[in-house]
């Protein structure tokens, strides 16, 4: 059969050829019949001759193909048996080993051959799904012997004489041991930068009479010192308040197994009855180059100060680890900052074509509030502003009616849509309340602007509004509407600001620390007598915030349904969805008037996802609870957002990182 194929593979079909000619043969016939047996003659020797040099043409391109093929599986058997790489084949699903060279053979540890062993005998950690998936490198090192190696492999299916189908598998072990040795040397001696940075000195300071100050920050020293001993490396004091801190990587878990136990350490520090040391740490690592390495490290170190100190952020080439930064945070803002900044912010407005104002997604009134002071200040500045906001889904709908109906915010208030399509190339983006791109009202309008300012309180997280022009972020402050109201007294006149803008800014304050009973401070109560000054009143506050019977309805629902946890937190879940997110903030408000209750949590359905709205007195940090959820916020008030999820399960979600957090 195969010689029939090759025939006409290499054969010319000559047939059709001596057809004709036996035509011409019979055709010479009738004319000359000498003629007709001389055609007849050639044509019978050109056939034989034909016949006979096809068939040496055959012969020889068979001799080639033997020769080739013998060649090549002559060579690739000597390749298999004399591999400078151990080789080992064998069956994957039923672990048998078929075969070994010898090379594979001194790596076992086997003298004569692996015929009667299993592969699970030969090499208990060797997994071969990889080989099933169809990969052709294992994901993992192999250990034998104490020895590491990298496997290479491919897979083979043939046919046994009974029809059944096999699998056979050809593994090279290339080893790595010292390769992998080298590569965990250099990792665990890559040097790790961490800077510290006393939160509180100025404070510590004027606690402290003058003859106590160097007994104190000797004391400092002395357990900064003591701490770093365990990463065998180089502490050095670099200003009053700031040290220097490298050691190599290998160490690095320490730290991070003992919690960064120097921030409790330094805390317990007593200077007076109400004032201790807190340490803020910002560590820089897995970084390419020592300049980055530093620069990480600072970035860190500005992180955990913006986060409200007494905290360690690591900053590697991903993100932010954060670790600590449940204290209550203590103001330290001061009038010089809130003068530069509200000069810096007059300076890009006059250079700027227009304004656009957006706060965070779903608005409530400290965004509003602190659009409507920005607005004043444009307005006071010649410049045209809008505020970029979804009507459809705010929680400040009353505060909107009240500011719409004035002649000065006609055509001011934008949809994120509308926005887009009219921003111009010198429009400067004011982003307030928050600090996350993934949160604004309108993410694609802050990709596309060129100059944008943000003004939050909240507590930064690790994905934040990044190469800002102008940043006003104070984790100490109140609310937004507070730092606007600072930024307003040095850019206009107490007269400048409209009534209803002085109630919308005083809106965002009332609401943000629940009446003036959490997050205050002197400068909360001073903005707020300014705000009375610009005519702000009380009793019309009061009024934004009156709810309907069917939300007050909804609002006792949800707390009805709450369950005490440990004691001293409140968590209510609702599985109905449609809840209202008013009525759900206002509900784990309401909980922590409870008797014993320090943080509540209301998780919800809405929008197609699982809402979570925390509170707390200030012993809990919700901030940091929820920020384990993909939430944030600040240390009393924090929100959430789980997608593809249902209630009961994120709940079961918040539990956990409940016992994680107090295990801590």
């Amino acid at each position: 059969m195969n010689n029939k194929k090759l025939s006409r593979l290499l054969e010319p079909n000559l047939k059709f050829y001596f057809f004709f000619m036996l035509l011409f043969v019979a055709a010479a016939v009738p004319v000359s019949w000498k003629l007709a047996v001389l055609e007849a003659a050639v044509t019978a020797l050109l056939y034989v001759y034909f016949r006979q040099n096809n068939q040496k043409r055959r012969q020889g391109v068979l001799q080639y193909i033997d020769s080739v093929t013998g060649s090549v599986d002559t060579a690739s058997k000597s390749t298999l048996i004399n591999s400078p790489l151990p080789t080992l084949v064998f069956r994957p699903d039923t672990g048998e080993i078929i075969w070994s060279n010898e090379s594979f053979l001194q790596l076992a540890g086997v003298r004569e051959h692996l015929f009667e062993m299993r592969l699970s005998e030969a090499v208990p950690e060797f997994q071969t799904q990889w080989l099933l998936s169809g990969k052709q490198e294992s994901p993992e090192r192999v250990t034998m012997n104490n020895r590491r190696f990298r496997v290479y492999g491919s897979l083979v299916r043939s046919r046994s004489k009974g029809g059944a189908q096999s699998m056979v598998a050809t593994t090279y072990w290339v080893e790595t041991t010292e390769a992998d040795r080298l590569k965990d040397v250099y990792e665990a001696s890559r040097p790790v930068a961490a800077i510290l940075m006393l939160d509180n000195y100025e404070d510590l300071m004027k606690a402290c009479e003058d003859t106590q100050r160097s007994a104190v920050l000797a004391q400092i020293d002395e357990k900064l010192r003591t701490w770093a001993e365990a990463g065998h490396g180089i502490l050095l004091k670099t200003d009053r308040d700031h040290y220097l801190f490298l050691f190599e990587e290998q160490y690095f878990q320490h730290f991070v197994d003992e919690k960064f136990s120097i921030l409790d350490t330094v805390r317990a520090i007593k200077v007076t009855e109400s004032t201790s040391p807190t340490l803020s740490i910002g560590i820089g690592k897995d970084s390419p180059s020592i300049p980055e390495l530093y620069k990480n490290a600072k970035l860190s170190l500005e992180m955990a100060q913006s986060r409200g100190g007494d905290q360690a952020v690591v900053r590697n080439q991903v993100d932010f680890a954060f670790y600590g930064g449940r204290s209550k945070s203590t103001e330290k803002r001061t009038k010089v900052k809130s003068r530069v900044m509200a000069n810096a912010l007059r300076e890009l407005m006059n250079d700027a074509g227009e304004v656009y104002v957006m706060g965070h997604a779903f608005a409530d009134m400290d965004a509003v509030g602190a659009a409507a002071g920005i607005c004043c200040a444009a307005r006071k500045r010649g410049k045209t502003a809008h505020i970029v906001i979804d009507g459809n889904h705010t929680a400040a709908v009353p505060l909107l009616k009240k500011l719409g109906a004035l002649p000065e915010y006609e055509n001011v208030f934008l949809t994120p849509a509308d926005a887009f399509l009219q921003m111009r190339a010198d429009t400067l983006l004011v982003v307030v309340d928050t600090n996350r791109p993934d949160m604004v009202e309108s993410p694609q309008l802050l990709e596309s602007c060129n100059r944008v300012a943000v003004i939050d309180h909240h507590r930064r997280a690790a994905s934040y509004i990044e190469n800002a022009a102008f940043s006003f972020h104070e984790p100490y402050a109140s609310s937004a509407c507070e730092l606007v109201t600072e930024l307003l007294q040095y850019l206009v006149e107490p007269a400048d600001l409209l009534r209803e803008e002085a109630e919308a800014l005083l809106a965002g304050v009332v609401l943000d620390t629940k009446h003036f009973t959490q997050r205050t401070g002197g400068r909360t109560f001073e903005a707020a007598a300014f705000l009375r000054r610009a005519g702000a009143d009380t009793a019309e506050v009061q009024r934004l915030f009156q709810n309907d019977l069917k939300d007050m309805v909804t609002k006792y629902d949800i707390i009805r349904r709450a369950e005490m946890y440990r004691e001293n937190i409140a968590v209510a879940v609702v599985e109905e969805p449609g809840v209202d997110r008013v009525a759900a903030a206002q509900a784990a408000d309401e909980l922590l008037t409870l008797k014993g209750v320090q943080a509540s949590f209301v998780i919800y359905a809405a929008d197609g996802a699982v809402l979570i709205s925390a509170r707390s007195l200030g012993e809990i940090n919700v901030q940091v609870i929820l920020e384990a959820l993909g939430g944030g916020g600040n240390s009393t008030t924090a929100g959430g957002r789980v997608e593809d999820s249902d209630p009961e399960s994120v709940r079961q979600q918040l539990i956990g990182v409940l016992d994680a957090y107090f295990e801590k």
